[in-house]
């Protein structure tokens, strides 16, 4: 729940919590979006050239998005060369051989899996040396606001199951031997939005000043004033809905040779 749902996630216009500029993508990577969801990383992945693996365990979200992947072959939004398909399966036992991908997104999944060093062993495991891995989840701060406002934010099933902050998250990976490699906050001004669901009831899409609140979301997204984007900038550090950090897997080192055995004579 990183950012709010019924949102348009469409070809076009699509809102993104990782930025390109800062993970750049060339074409011809083979990347990974793990825990996909309704895929608008994945989109935007694909519309930049890559051989993008959507991942998810749910099959209904997979087909949405295989649905679209073949609506933006049609409409020509895909450079030549690049591919996209969907694998359905498990962040615990990702179906991937070791050093496979050149970059792996997660963006808003950690919060959902009870074992996630489990997870975050498997993208280490699946991501060549040299390899760029993008996580995004919930701020801590926002997110304390949404527990605290309601219990069904973070008990329904499927829903979030701890809360990181920015220090735990990044020693997590460092842990597993990832290398930190900087961050940002996103999605300041949809905080509020989510407080609001949690104060009026999550489920209850038909409150006054939720739906209201929605529509200033659409809207912006639509058309990215300058004002809300200026606002919005100076919103994330202090109530970004997610914080991005990004990760490198360290390059493969050779092993030291052994030293050589010693002979009679060397003694």
């Amino acid at each position: 729940m990183g950012a709010p749902s019924g949102l348009p996630y469409g070809r076009s216009t699509t809102l993104l919590t990782v930025d390109f500029q800062r993970f750049r993508i060339t074409p011809g990577d083979r990347i990974l979006d793990m825990g996909c969801g309704a895929g608008r990383h994945a989109f935007e992945l694909y519309r930049r050239g890559a051989h993008v693996v959507a991942f998810d365990l749910d099959a209904d979200e997979l087909a949405g998005v295989e649905t679209m992947f073949g609506a933006m072959r049609l409409e020509g939004e895909v450079p030549a060369g690049a591919t996209a398909e969907t694998v359905q399966g498990d962040a615990l036992d990702l179906p991937f051989p070791d050093d496979h991908f050149d970059k792996i997104i997660a963006s808003e999944v950690f919060e959902h899996i009870p074992d996630d060093m489990r997870a975050m062993r498997e993208l280490l495991r699946v991501l060549r040396p040299g390899g760029r891995l993008a996580v995004t989840v919930p701020s801590w701060l926002p997110e304390r606001v949404c527990w605290a406002l309601s219990e069904d934010y973070h008990t329904a099933p499927g829903g979030h199951v701890r809360i990181y902050t920015r220090a735990e998250l990044e020693a997590k990976f460092k842990s597993i031997g990832f290398k930190v490699g900087g961050h940002h906050h996103a999605h300041g001004l949809h905080a509020p939005y989510w407080w609001i669901k949690c104060a009026v009831g999550v489920n209850d899409d038909g409150n006054p000043l939720a739906k209201a609140y929605h529509q200033i979301l659409v809207w912006d997204i639509m058309k990215r004033p300058l004002a809300t984007r200026l606002a919005e900038r100076a919103l994330n550090p202090l109530i970004g809905k997610s914080v991005v950090v990004y990760f490198t897997k360290p390059a493969a080192t050779s092993t030291p040779a052994a030293p050589a055995k010693e002979t009679a004579d060397a003694v």
